[in-house]
């Protein structure tokens, strides 16, 4: 037995003290079970979960047990050996069923590494460093299930936040029923306390919704007739009657879930080089060390040479930091889809920003309302109401508010037909009517008088985005809209520029006048303007070919192909937006541009801990080997060593669950 297992009997409370850290790990893992049942499906996963849960567990408390039975000879002998033998048997069994697993597809894992320690440690007749290893992997696997389940607790959270009862208005009545019994187009009514149960719009009432649970905001947000509301909001005061609109899978609550438990999966390319690397690191120690032993025919030398570079703590520790990070970053309303996207914000030295709902709020108002020629006023908003109703533009919807606000009736439209980025047309009462830019009008054969024209270029000198209205072939009016800079928005820029990256461009559809305007006050010096979305795109791939990396930030409704094409999709303030949740690779659910410098933070954070870790494993795989050269470390030695070197690359990356990031 080496001399770790032989310490002088004053020191052994030093020695054992990792017995208590291993109490303490199974006493938090118990929680951390507690809170996995929630999310896990299937009855089948959670049994086996279970069953390894207490596998792994029973296996430390014994092997403990009998490495304390030995120290303390309370047992010697036969009777000690059969124990030795015994558990280090058991601690075998998952090793190589995992190994072989692995194996029939092809690859070479760590587990085959330790199987054949374990095989060549009972063949040499060392039982206490067979029980070593057994010990060293199944805390290895426990600690690993319990930091996995660390960096998922925001899904397991938010997973009790689905409310299974919702009060139904059946006849003039309230009813409570089970979700599963509402169907699009019920209405429910939510009370002062409740958790609106689906997606879905205001018909009447006045409400405070907190939206914590999706944006990690936990400000209150007032809801009132025509507002969107969404599944797992918490109504503080107030009280609504909601249409659905969406329920169950369908809901944003559930497509956020969906994705988040989906981005653990996605590797990043550093994870996929590591996993590579550790293939040929365990082809190259198994063949080096049946070199050394042809050379020495030292089995101790070669079993703890194997002991000490079986590469456990690496094969987790990276995995661990990216999924510690999507889930981190998940309880702050920033969805990643995966490790790849977290790794390549890295790499981005390039950042396109399309104007409206990014550097502006995205919601524009109208400044004024100016009609051609006398036409009365009321009829042009009912018109105008009628066409942009069909219409998810920003400015379509802020036409959409204002008239709404004025308790206009709107007609009838048929035959719509949008043109992104131009402006959209429809039939009223037998007439065509056309609403958008005056490029769009003219192409459809609408002519302007020198009149008509002076009193949209004098709105366009004011920075006003203008949309102009005709009715069968003559322009009758147009509204002036103003859409607000954010205020953080020269901050941000600023931050970024501080932050290495080397180019910022903006995007608009706007006017010339409106671009340069925007990007002189948030201090952009290159923009372009008057953009239909196809041009965005091609500009987008112009800037790719040539090599750069580059990230798009956008609001995921008219960028959605932009957000898809480029290195890394960035869709801001995405609550509610299926189009941004599905385009983009990285989601911003609160609507702050701050949270962009705060996830290129976050990125670089996450990869500057798998560089630690790397190094950590480096430099004690190299000393580890140093003092078995030098036989300061047997068999046994050099397995408690890996065992208690193991935790340092872990514990590194368990870092990232209490990470600030300053943008």
């Amino acid at each position: 037995m080496d001399k770790i297992l032989k310490p002088p009997a004053g020191n052994w409370p030093r020695k054992f003290k990792v017995s208590v850290i291993f109490f303490i790990v199974i006493n938090y893992q118990k929680r951390a079970f507690r809170a996995k049942k929630h999310h896990i499906t299937s009855t089948f996963s959670l049994i086996g979960y279970k069953f390894y849960f207490w596998f792994d567990s029973v296996l430390i408390v014994a092997s403990l047990l009998v490495l304390g039975i030995s120290f303390w000879r309370i047992i010697s002998g036969f009777g000690l050996n059969i124990l030795l033998i015994g558990v280090s048997f058991f601690g075998l069994l998952p090793v190589i069923f995992n190994a072989l697993k692995a194996l029939l597809k092809k690859h070479l894992t760590i587990d085959l590494l330790a199987s054949v320690a374990l095989v060549f440690s009972l063949l040499a007749g060392q039982w206490h460093s067979a029980v070593f290893i057994g010990l060293m992997l199944a805390s290895a696997r426990l600690f690993a299930r319990y930091t996995a389940t660390r960096a998922k607790e925001a899904i397991s959270s938010l997973m009790k936040l689905r409310p299974t009862k919702v009060h139904q208005l059946q006849d003039g009545k309230v009813i409570e029923v089970g979700i599963d019994k509402i169907k699009v187009g019920d209405l429910i009514a939510v009370e002062s306390g409740d958790r609106v149960a689906v997606d879905g719009v205001v018909e009447s009432g006045e409400a405070s919704l907190d939206q914590s649970t999706l944006t990690g905001e936990s400000e209150p947000i007032l809801k009132t007739a025509g507002d969107e509301v969404l599944s797992s909001t918490l109504c503080i005061n107030g009280s609504l009657v909601v249409r659905v609109k969406r329920v169950g899978k369908e809901t944003v609550f559930s497509k956020i879930l969906e994705l988040v438990e989906q981005s653990q999966a996605n590797k990043a390319p550093i994870t996929s080089l590591v996993d590579r690397f550790a293939g040929w690191y365990i082809f190259l120690t198994l063949v080096a060390s049946i070199l050394i032993y042809i050379f020495t025919k030292n089995i101790l030398l070669v079993l703890a040479i194997l002991l000490v570079t079986c590469a456990d703590d690496l094969a987790v520790a990276i995995p661990l930091a990216f999924s510690a990070a999507i889930g981190f970053m998940a309880r702050r309303g920033i969805i990643v889809k995966g490790g790849e996207f977290l790794e390549g914000l890295t790499k981005i030295k390039t950042v396109i920003f399309d104007k409206t709902g990014t550097i502006t709020k995205g919601k524009p108002k109208i400044e004024q309302v100016i009609t051609f020629n006398n036409y009365p006023e009321h009829e042009f908003l009912a018109l105008l109401g009628a066409v942009e109703s069909e219409s998810i533009h920003p400015a379509a919807r802020a036409s959409q508010k204002y008239i709404a606000e004025q308790k206009i009736n709107i007609p009838a439209i048929v035959k719509v037909h949008e043109e992104p980025g131009f402006g959209i047309k429809g039939i009223i009462n037998g007439e065509e009517v056309l609403a958008g830019k005056t490029k769009f009008l003219k192409d459809n054969g609408i002519v302007f008088s020198s009149a008509e024209l002076e009193k949209i270029d004098e709105q366009k000198a004011k920075q006003h985005t203008i949309t102009i209205l005709s009715k069968g072939a003559k322009p009758i009016g147009f509204v002036a809209m103003q859409d607000e800079i954010r205020p953080a928005a020269s901050s941000v820029m600023r931050t970024l520029k501080g932050m290495g990256i080397k180019r910022i461009l903006m995007l608009t559809g706007d006017n010339d006048k409106i671009a340069a305007d925007v990007a002189k006050h948030v201090g952009i010096s290159e923009f372009k303007a008057d953009l239909l979305p196809q041009h965005k795109i091609n500009i987008l791939k112009q800037i790719l070919y040539s090599g750069e990396k580059v990230a798009m930030v956008g609001d995921g409704v008219n960028d959605a192909a932009a957000l898809a094409l480029a290195d890394v999709g960035i869709a801001m303030g995405a609550i509610g937006s299926d189009a941004a949740i599905d385009s983009a690779d990285i989601v911003l659910m609160k609507d702050k541009l701050t949270n962009i410098p705060e996830t290129l933070n976050l990125s670089r954070l996450i990869l500057k801990i798998i560089k630690q870790d790397l190094w950590l494993w480096g430099i004690v795989n190299g000393v580890g080997l140093v003092l078995v050269f030098l036989g300061i470390l047997g068999p046994s030695g050099a397995a408690a060593y890996n065992f208690l070197t193991d935790f340092l690359p872990l514990l590194n990356s368990m870092r990232i669950f209490s990470a600030k990031s300053r943008p």
